[in-house]
């Protein structure tokens, strides 16, 4: 069965007053169009703006997205519609993830809540069924709630000293609560997938999961110019077997999705709203299974504009822009399978996340080298608008 996108989950609740930009692919001129949502009208930006990145750095975004004279290239429903990989017309234009040459970063272990889960992946060397028994072990010598601990503070640095004693020390702490947010990257720019799309598991991962995450949009002044959701595909077995096996962990084929659309700032969304949004995960096996979770980003250990201060800076430039995953709270427990061995995920999973100012990313889960490989890089880019007259 093909993938269900409707409008009116996959749009925010306030989607008429929203000013929302993406990216469409158009089978009529090979490649992709930067895009505005105008009511149900999608819009073409491209003329003007040739790359999602080139318009974040406009102090103009929203006029152009709002205003511009552009081409109508469809009806929002349609494309939408047409955007499910398994059931999409390729005649017709799709809807990508929103960005194109920014850099795809990421946090870790922002939330208390799932820093623990961390701590039991590590622990575990990524034995899933190992995972219930070290979560008693380690609640029962620090506790769960790390929530009213700040980062680098000096009650952090005191409950690290007693931590090291006890033999509980770990690096997903030493990021939980240490002076240092982890930033890491997610995936190389143009790797990102969007609504529809399949996302990618590498075929040896036995524990892994989606990681909802409210997505910074930022320029290459450093300005947080918007937000989108992403989800930070994540194999619990393979990070726990070493830290420094993160990449492996986290950047394979599909395993970034962002979208489904960039929600400008503006007097009825700003960066509050961010630090405010409240986002809701819902997993659906073709096995009947379902799996539900929550995540509130007022329960983030560190500040949106903190970390993304972090990233970007004098220490270091994206001249194209970037955005940034801050993070999740959610870290799934329910048992998939064996008692006590916890959630993975399996091949068909349709994984959905949303909050009511950003819309809904949704996604089907694959194997990383079974779903569409991934193609169309920044190259083939370049030579697609050259051709168009476009660069």
């Amino acid at each position: 069965m093909a993938l269900d996108l409707p409008l009116v989950t996959c749009l925010p609740d306030d989607r008429q007053r929203a000013t929302l930009v993406g990216r469409v692919w158009r089978p009529d001129v090979g490649g992709p169009s930067v895009v505005a949502i105008r009511g149900d009208r999608v819009v073409d930006l491209t003329p003007i703006v040739p790359t999602s990145a080139e318009l974040m750095g406009r102090s103009d975004a929203r006029a152009v997205a709002r205003e511009a004279d552009a081409e109508v290239i469809g009806d929002l429903a349609a494309i939408l519609a047409n955007s499910a990989h398994d059931g999409r017309d390729d005649r017709h234009p799709w809807f990508l993830t929103p960005i194109d040459l920014q850099a795809i970063k990421a946090c870790g272990v922002t939330f208390a809540d799932s820093m623990i889960e961390r701590v039991i992946e590590e622990k575990a060397k990524g034995d899933a069924s190992a995972a219930d028994a070290i979560r008693h072990e380690i609640v029962a010598a620090i506790g769960t709630d790390l929530s009213e601990i700040t980062p680098g503070s000096e009650a952090a640095m005191q409950l690290k000293a007693a931590l090291v004693e006890r033999g509980m020390w770990s690096a997903y702490l030493e990021v939980g609560i240490g002076p240092d947010a982890e930033v890491f990257t997610k995936a190389p720019a143009m790797a990102g997938v969007g609504i529809g799309a399949e996302v990618g598991l590498h075929p040896i991962s036995q524990w892994n999961n989606p990681e909802p995450e409210i997505t910074l949009v930022i320029n290459s002044e450093g300005t947080i110019v918007g937000a989108t959701l992403g989800n930070d595909v994540n194999l619990r077995d393979v990070e726990g077997r070493s830290a420094l096996l993160l990449g492996k962990a986290k950047d394979n084929n599909g395993s970034a999705a962002v979208g489904p659309f960039i929600r400008l700032f503006d007097d009825g969304f700003t960066l509050d709203d961010v630090r405010a949004a409240e986002l809701d995960l819902v997993v659906e096996g073709a096995d009947g299974f379902h799996l539900t979770g929550h995540s509130s980003m007022s329960r983030i250990s560190r500040d949106v504009a903190d970390l993304a201060a972090a990233t970007i800076g004098p220490h270091h430039q994206y001249p194209d822009g970037l955005v940034l995953m801050t993070g999740t709270l959610f870290a799934p427990t329910k048992d998939r399978g064996a008692p006590g061995q916890g959630f993975t995920h399996h091949l068909g999973d349709v994984v959905t996340i949303r909050t009511p100012t950003l819309g809904a990313l949704i996604n089907r889960v694959g194997r990383a080298d079974q779903i569409p490989p991934w193609t169309f890089g920044a190259g083939a880019l370049m030579r697609n608008l050259s051709a168009r007259g476009l660069l």
